[in-house]
């Protein structure tokens, strides 16, 4: 086939929409079709805790029409995510089966870290401007309806992501109920943001300079994406620019802004308090420039579908390696709680070169390398807590720390990876009495603790031993061979301790080999 015609359907906050999308290795994704309806699922959610019937009829009226939409386009596949409208819903599961018994489609629902990235993914795909822009300091912020994502980038690097609240619809219905003169308006949302934003700042910025900030959102995108404000060139604008536009909006009403900009009166109130957000965060950061490439998390789900399918033209193959962010997070825990790279990097090194030793012959797939890479990590960020129990530690840190691009699951799988890496392993009946994982999960977390087990164990003195590591595959044993003139009556010693659990899990005995170097 020589493209594929795809939807991403966006259950948002405030917003339902559908894009319809074609997409060939030839030309990339092409955009054919947009179709957006307003309603307001959050307000329900964030405040009442579940979406009520009226809205829910009206949602389900309107995927039907997009199911409609879908079978005139004849498209070849779909994908429909939830956002934290639906997240937040009390009632999610039996909301999700009644939406699917009435419309045929199916809504999976993304945690906020999965989300994120998918914005990000649908900002990294436009390759040219965001390698250039990012390659100085640059703060990527993500204002959505209950929350703002912010991250930041410093050659070409993610340093970190942190998820800040309120969004604009959870800002505008908490406003709600505040008794406030217009002019009073930025001062208040100033107030609503400027603790958490301040900390963050503290935490992670000091008192370097931000040079760029990339927006993705839903009111202010539109206005510089159609030029409505003076642009260093599409989408982009100086910040000087920007707040004199931001300022400008406070002289008029309601309906002179929407006529304006061309933009629905229901929609200004929530365009205002997005302008003034990122007005104090432009401040705040210092930024020189901001860019807003138009994107949307639609975009995000058809990026992420070509890649799944291997549709990327070759020359956008690898636009951005967003595996390595996801990596630069896990660094970045590390720092911040003053873990030494040093301490498990040997490790890391040891536990991917048992894995990719194993890989073809127990059907590892490549995220699996990547959760095990994480817990490698992470493995010792809890020596921050205490020293006597740093597994259990570290668990208690990956699980409360957001890491953008994992889902909840996964990040439950790696914190388990760490803790187990110390523990006494739970057997599934006592696992599963205390964590939401299901058999493949277990099976998954037993498989790469044996790994990282067995790689601690070749890293007891974090001095580097096992630098020249060979492990092959002898009938029903694992051999690893180690190059090295330094002296491991450690290892050999300890290694039992280390190996046992490896071979229970395998059904495959580790053996511990040296040979004297030359040099």
């Amino acid at each position: 086939m020589a493209y594929r015609t795809f939807a991403a359907i966006d259950v948002g906050s405030y917003e339902l929409a559908i894009k319809i999308f074609e997409i060939s290795c030839k030309n990339g994704i092409k955009p054919i079709d947009h179709i957006r309806h307003r309603i307001e699922l959050g307000t329900d959610s964030y405040f009442m805790g579940k979406i009520n019937s009226d809205r829910v009829d009206e949602l389900c009226r309107m995927l039907n029409e997009f199911m409609a939409v879908m079978k005139a386009y004849k498209v070849d596949g779909y994908k429909a995510y939830g956002t934290s409208a639906i997240r937040e819903s009390k009632n999610r599961l039996i909301l999700l089966d009644q939406i699917e018994t009435r419309t045929g489609i199916r809504i999976d629902v993304l945690s906020n870290s999965e989300q994120r990235f998918l914005d990000y993914k649908s900002v990294a795909s436009r390759v040219k401007d965001f390698q250039s822009i990012i390659e100085k300091s640059t703060a990527f912020i993500d204002i959505g309806g209950g929350s703002v994502q912010i991250s930041l980038f410093d050659e070409d690097s993610l340093v970190t992501s942190q998820n800040i609240r309120p969004g604009v619809l959870r800002m505008r219905e908490e406003l709600s109920g505040v008794s406030y003169k217009s002019y009073q308006l930025e001062e208040i949302v100033e107030e609503m943001v400027c603790d958490n934003l301040e900390s963050f700042r503290e935490m992670f910025i000091g008192d370097k300079k931000i040079q760029n900030v990339i927006l993705v959102d839903d009111y202010v995108s539109p206005v510089v994406q159609r030029n409505y404000i003076k642009t260093i060139k599409k989408g982009q604008v100086s910040t000087e620019n920007f707040l004199e536009f931001v300022d400008s909006l406070k002289k008029k009403k309601t309906r002179e802004i929407a006529m304006s900009l061309g933009l629905a009166q229901e929609n200004i109130a929530l365009l205002n308090l997005s302008a003034l957000m990122i007005k104090y965060m432009i401040k705040l950061l210092g930024a020189e420039m901001l860019w807003a490439p138009g994107v949307s998390l639609c975009d995000g789900i058809a990026y992420e579908y070509a890649e799944q399918n291997d549709l990327l033209p070759s020359a956008e193959g690898m636009p951005h390696d967003f595996e390595q962010d996801i990596l630069d997070c896990a660094r970045d825990i590390n720092r911040r709680y003053h873990s030494g790279e040093y301490r498990t990097r040997e490790r890391e090194k040891i536990a991917l070169t048992i894995f990719d030793s194993m890989k073809k012959s127990h059907g590892f797939e490549k995220r699996d390398r990547l959760l095990l890479q994480l817990a490698a990590i992470l493995s010792e960020c809890g020596r921050f807590i205490g020293l006597a129990n740093v597994g259990g530690n570290s668990y208690n840190i990956i699980v409360a720390t957001e890491i953008i691009g994992l889902s909840h699951v996964e990040r439950e799988i790696v914190a388990n990876i760490v803790k187990y890496s110390t523990d006494k392993f739970d057997y599934y009946h006592i696992m599963d009495d205390n964590a939401s994982l299901d058999r493949d999960a277990y099976l998954k977390i037993a498989k790469l603790t044996a790994i990282i087990r067995l790689s601690e164990g070749l890293d007891l003195s974090h001095k580097g031993k096992c630098e020249k590591l060979k492990v092959t595959k002898d009938n029903d044993e694992l051999v690893l061979a180690v190059e090295t003139n330094a002296d491991m009556t450690l290892e050999f010693g300890m290694f039992d301790k280390f190996s046992t659990f490896f071979e229970e899990v395998y059904n495959i005995k580790p053996v511990l080999k040296q040979k004297k170097s030359n040099i």
